[in-house]
């Protein structure tokens, strides 16, 4: 048997593992990827050292300490009660409140995001004796949205920034043209639309709120320097650079220094919110890089993009919207890391082939992955999170619950996000 179906076995395999027990997605992405090194399709070296991309890795595990430390500060918190307590009416609350969610979820992780939020949202839903189930739905949708539109809002767009070779600033304008941040934005306002239509009905009352105390704007500096250290360092080199890594590392680092010696935080809380970091995802990337990278090795990549080109033939506004379909419907049911490492290649690939810049397909295909989670209720971490805590505070939630909601949601907003990208890059 050829090497290549071997390999295409193992990741078919590996991607059956993730879907049937998700818990165990590290286990099942570190198994492939050894296999693919045992087997020889890639060697030890060159599976850590070329495959494997550190810096995304460094960028991840530094905005994950950072996001942790933001959300100890209470300071989203504060912001969001600032907004309930200017706000005319509760159902302008609410929206606000879904959209600030959506900003923060751009720098900080979408499952952080979505916890630090839900008290506020279950505080404001009970004084207002109003079911807590779309606010709660909301936060988790919004978030997700909001999470490939900067270079650290998820790891799928720190992939496409090292594929791409987009710098931080890159994710803003893209040579002199608007990029995918505005993309998501023009998407958000859409979702946000969707979410009033539905809390306008309780647009005639004000609550009163008691304001959450801020602890320290350290990590909100910590976050600010993040930011502006990526942004300056796009003006010095392309992609996700070791230097970018290093610093939003070691801004991680300071921050948990500062917790346990400025604080005086114990030494287990310490321990225990490095323990809490996303550890899973980081070894699933792990595994995932080097797999991807044996698929690519081997030739399936180059071999599926024929296939995909065949179908599409010469029609760009077929391959546009083949990328965003199927980019959808796969990334409400299986975990979109892989998916997006393996397609990337592929549509731009597809982009070249019909004379387009390639951005046009790459940014379709960011958009149908990352947007798509919010199709079903483990389309995304941020839903299951979501889905736990209303079943908690007694709103338990079916398939066809988070349907009625996730379904119109992700229709608007993907078909308002595409529609701009469309007008923008073709």
């Amino acid at each position: 048997m050829e090497m290549k179906w071997i390999v295409l076995a193992i990741a078919v395999l590996m991607y059956a593992v993730v879907i049937a027990f998700p818990n165990k997605k590290a286990w099942a992405s570190l198994g492939a990827a050894l296999l693919t090194v045992v087997l020889g399709v890639v060697s030890p070296g060159h599976a850590l050292f070329d495959l494997v991309n550190w810096n995304v890795l460094m960028i991840y595990v530094g905005s994950l300490a950072i996001a942790e430390l933001f959300i100890y500060s209470r300071v989203p918190a504060r912001i969001a009660d600032d907004i309930v307590d200017r706000s005319p009416n509760v159902g302008l609350a609410v929206v606000a409140i879904l959209m600030m969610t959506g900003i923060i979820s751009a720098f900080v992780e979408n499952v952080a995001t979505v916890l630090v939020m839900a008290p506020i949202a279950l505080a404001l839903s009970k004084k207002m004796k109003m079911d807590p189930t779309y606010f709660m739905v909301g936060l988790a949708v919004m978030a997700n949205l909001q999470g490939t539109a900067t270079l650290v809002g998820d790891p799928p767009s720190m992939i496409f920034a090292s594929y791409a070779k987009y710098g931080f600033n890159d994710f803003f304008f893209y040579q002199g043209t608007p990029s995918i941040f505005f993309v998501v934005q023009v998407g958000m306002l859409a979702g946000a639309v969707y979410f009033y239509a539905y809390f306008a009905r309780h647009g005639g009352a004000k609550v009163e709120i008691r304001r959450e105390p801020v602890l320290s704007m350290v990590p909100t500096v910590l976050l600010l320097l993040m930011i502006a250290g990526l942004a300056v360092s796009s003006f010095f080199g392309s992609g996700v650079s070791l230097a970018a890594g290093l610093l939003v590392l070691g801004l991680g680092v300071a921050g948990l220094l500062w917790y346990r010696f400025v604080r005086k935080e114990s030494a287990a809380d310490t321990l225990k919110m490095v323990k809490g970091l996303d550890w899973e995802t980081i070894l699933f990337l792990i595994g995932i890089f080097i797999v991807i990278g044996a698929i690519e090795k081997v030739g399936l990549l180059t071999q599926f993009a024929g296939v995909l080109s065949g179908v599409i033939g010469d029609s760009v506004i077929l391959g546009f919207l083949v990328i965003i379909a199927v980019s959808v419907v796969i990334s409400g049911f299986v975990d979109n890391v892989p998916y997006i490492i393996a397609m990337l290649p592929v549509a731009a690939s597809l982009g070249n082939q019909l004379g387009l810049k390639p951005e046009l397909y790459m940014f379709a295909l960011l958009i149908g992955s990352c947007l798509g989670g919010n199709l079903t209720p483990f389309g995304a971490s941020a839903n299951i999170v979501a889905m736990g805590i209303l079943k908690k505070e007694g709103h338990p939630m079916n398939f066809a619950g988070w349907l009625k909601i996730g379904l119109p949601f992700t229709v608007i907003t993907t078909a308002s996000a595409a529609l701009f990208l469309w007008a923008l890059w073709r």
